[in-house]
């Protein structure tokens, strides 16, 4: 069990790196196509001369994360399903969708990055409306609404408050990003997500020094019943 336990916290401290690695490029690299214009034109153009910076930039926020997102579920599964079963499942079930959703968005953005970058040269027009069609259908499933996201960290979060296996600072700074996530379905307060994906980042690297350097503890045992109690007194008395 300390081997899958390490295993989790070496992929939960790799996905906040990943998480961190990305948002550095997202301000350097990449902040003239993330704080433009949106017009189609101007993405476009960028995409054709910062081809190259996309591809990685998607490989890592998206398809490795994603990735990662595996071990690191199994391991709390394995962690946490003493408190409930069900929970358990249910936590991994959502985080297994959200790996899902985040490397499908991943491997179709670099190919649609490729195809707006090679039609950009040859037709414009065309590559623009490859990406107007295939922008919005990135953005949903890459995680502009963290529903997905967010319901897997409540659960966890919860599970761990019951089973207590994680600090108890960890798991409500988890229920803070959770709420921070639901959030994030309302337009107006999108820009929520940050929240969520800042925490991700302090919240992923505590997770990970806990499960790679620490066992979890067995769970407290449960109180013994008045029924079961009266026999052991009768023969005491005895």
């Amino acid at each position: 069990m300390a081997g899958r336990q390490r295993i989790g916290g070496i992929a939960a401290l790799a996905a906040a790196a990943a998480i961190v690695v990305g948002l550095a490029m997202y301000a350097t690299l990449l902040s003239d196509y993330t704080t433009g214009d949106d017009e189609p034109a101007e993405s476009v153009a960028f995409i054709a001369d910062h081809y190259a910076i996309m591809y990685v930039w998607n490989l890592i926020v998206m398809v490795a994360f994603g990735a990662l997102l595996v071990p690191l579920a199994l391991a709390l599964h394995e962690r946490l399903r003493a408190g409930s079963t069900a929970i358990a499942q249910s936590a991994t079930a959502f985080a297994l969708i959200w790996a899902t959703l985040l490397v499908g968005a991943g491997m179709v953005t670099m190919i649609d990055l490729g195809t707006v970058a090679d039609l950009a040269d040859t037709d414009p027009g065309r590559a623009e409306t490859v990406w107007l069609t295939l922008d919005s259908v990135e953005r949903g499933m890459g995680g502009t609404i963290e529903i997905v996201g967010g319901v897997w960290v409540l659960l966890i979060s919860w599970l761990a408050l019951r089973t207590h296996q994680l600090p108890l600072a960890l798991n409500y700074l988890g229920l803070v990003m959770a709420v921070s996530a639901f959030a994030t379905i309302v337009p107006a307060f999108e820009l929520v997500g940050v929240v969520f994906g800042l925490g991700l980042i302090v919240w992923l690297g505590w997770l990970g020094v806990i499960m790679y350097s620490a066992t979890p503890s067995p769970p407290p045992a449960p109180p013994e019943s008045p029924a079961a109690q009266r026999p052991i007194e009768q023969l005491a008395e005895r």
